[in-house]
């Protein structure tokens, strides 16, 4: 799971976005499919022949068995061992007939973890270079545990206690695993504790254990989460369909999206389905109601404007680019102030906040959870350390995104995050992009111990490129909020406009990103993607090089 602010009791800086009061009155469309605003730019162009092509989703599982079905022999073309065997996990096709695959690993039939790779493919089917987490050989000495699963289990209940988890308990008995994280594969155990965080948010914590000393290795949250009100959109279209005599919020357009009533509960059921006689949903106002329509037409506008932005900028039908939708869950738990993304049911779900008034489904919100989703489904990152950093900027990149692509005169685009919310109680957004140190807590340039502060801190770095990468460095003014981004070096940096900056980010996410991605491969791999999209000699690609010297990242 992630989140989208962090929790001052154990310094992080959760996920989702929120958003304070407005109003927002939504009439739904029988089986509709339109997003609320028109994108601003709909103009038909070219693709560049790197760029990804979408996929119907026949297609698509055509080429992921015909990978699968040539796993063994890739598997030797790029010299694994004989113990190990590649399954395939995503693949990607470029304009120009390339294809990308995204392999998991495993060796003597366990999975390895920090083991994934990519192998890139040219239109001919030949091999044209790979993409790694791990460098070294997948090799260990024995297979063969010295410790029990008991003393595995016994440590990772301890280290979720330590984080202040409640109701903690193994969801599953330890399994055995390669832990390749570090560089150094190692015969593990990984337990999954359950239960629920400090917050009330559930528990999805990850600790690796190695199976011959029983010292921990690794641990990281599953569960993403943020926070805030959503109540900025205005009048607003939505997809439903009539079902007997009522009306649900359920978006057969985009993938079946559905929009779930939680009622105050913490379970990990859907909840009950949002329905209504006469197809026009919400008041505008906030209440306090464990049945409000309001809070569930800002999520479910916000899953729609946000399918139709990947689909518009990427050619990406739904988060697992199969085609189908996640779902969404308003008013979760008692007062609860956030919102997390949890992979294990593909869903998203939002507290009401403070009173129960509060709730946590704006826009930017809404996209950055659901983008938790998308990295989960392509490069995996490690929500831990550095690559937990670039998890996170991813969500707050792309959630940026959707809010510029919507166009909506209420809650215009911008790069703050969470300036809704008012989480701080003075009016101030919840992170900054053009200088994310702003919030007293995030990281402005890369320094050798940024990837021991909180991932929704760590973050800041990769904000910050973005946002030289979009708009270049010193003072500007964009839809009325005035900016101001120095760098690192003093150097000024002339920025390649937004819709460009995410193509890169995307494409590098996508393609060249892995599961143990720090901020060094991070700036490669944007490099890369610059280079297959625009040409090692553009613009576009000096300028990914000049963002990342300009927040200290060579």
């Amino acid at each position: 799971m992630s989140s989208l602010y962090a929790r001052h009791k154990r310094s992080t800086l959760a996920i989702a976005t929120t958003v304070a009061a407005g109003a927002l009155l939504t009439t739904g469309l029988t089986t509709g499919s339109a997003a609320a605003q028109v994108p601003a730019d709909t103009t038909a162009k070219a693709p560049l022949a790197a760029a990804p092509v979408q996929l119907t989703s026949a297609a698509r599982t055509t080429l992921i068995k015909q990978q699968q079905a040539d796993a063994s022999r890739t598997a030797q073309e790029i010299g694994l061992g004989a113990k190990e065997k590649l399954v395939v996990r995503d693949v990607v096709k470029d304009a120009d007939g390339s294809v990308h695959t995204r392999y998991e690993r495993t060796y003597a039939g366990l999975p390895v973890l920090g083991g994934d790779l990519v192998v890139h493919q040219s239109k001919s089917g030949a091999t044209s270079g790979v993409t790694k987490a791990l460098k070294a050989a997948v090799k260990v000495a024995s297979l063969k545990p010295q410790i029990t699963t008991a003393k595995a289990e016994k440590q990772a209940l301890t280290a979720a206690q330590a984080a202040g988890s409640e109701k903690t308990a193994a969801d599953q008995a330890p399994r055995k695993v390669i832990w390749a994280g570090n560089g150094t594969p190692t015969l593990a155990y990984e337990t999954v504790i359950g239960g629920l965080q400090d917050d009330g948010t559930p528990n999805e914590l990850h600790v690796i254990t190695d199976a011959a000393t029983g010292k921990k290795l690794y641990e990281y949250q599953g569960i993403e989460t943020g926070s805030g009100k959503s109540l900025y959109s205005g009048t607003v279209t939505l997809g439903t369909t009539k079902s007997g005599s009522t009306y649900q919020l359920n978006d057969t357009g985009r993938g079946g999206h559905k929009t779930y009533n939680k009622a105050r509960s913490t379970s990990s059921s859907a909840g009950t389905l949002f329905t209504d006689a006469d197809d026009v949903w919400g008041t505008g106002t906030a209440s306090s109601s464990s049945s409000d329509q309001t809070a569930a037409v800002d999520a479910a506008y916000g899953a729609a404007v946000t399918w139709d932005f990947y689909k518009s900028a990427f050619g990406r039908s739904g988060i697992a680019n199969d085609g189908k939708a996640a779902y969404s869950r308003v008013h979760y738990g008692n007062a609860y102030v956030n919102a997390f993304w949890d992979d294990s049911c593909f869903c998203m779900t939002y507290g009401d906040g403070e009173g129960n008034t509060d709730p946590l489904t704006s826009l930017d919100v809404a996209g950055h959870e659901m983008s938790h989703g998308l990295t989960a489904a392509t490069a995996g990152l490690n929500y831990s350390g550095e690559s937990g950093g670039l998890n996170e900027a991813t969500s707050d990149i792309f959630g940026t995104g959707v809010e510029f692509f919507a166009n909506n005169a209420s809650d215009k685009g911008d790069y703050l995050i969470g300036e809704k919310i008012n989480i701080n109680g003075d009016g101030t957004p919840l992170r900054y992009m053009d200088k994310p140190s702003k919030d007293g807590g995030s990281a402005d340039y890369w320094s050798s111990g940024v990837g021991n502060k909180d991932v929704h801190y760590s973050s800041g770095v990769a904000n910050h490129f973005f946002y030289l990468l979009s708009e270049g460095s010193g003072s500007k003014t964009i839809n009325g909020v005035t900016y101001n981004s120095p760098t690192s070096n003093g150097s000024t940096v002339t920025g390649i406009g937004r819709d460009k900056a995410l193509k890169i980010w995307y494409k590098a996410l996508t393609t060249y990103m892995t599961s143990t991605t720090n901020y060094k491969a991070a700036r490669t791999a944007t490099l890369n993607a610059a280079s297959a999209l625009y040409g090692s000699s553009s613009t576009e690609y000096k300028t990914v090089a000049a963002a990342w010297s300009a927040v200290n990242v060579a």
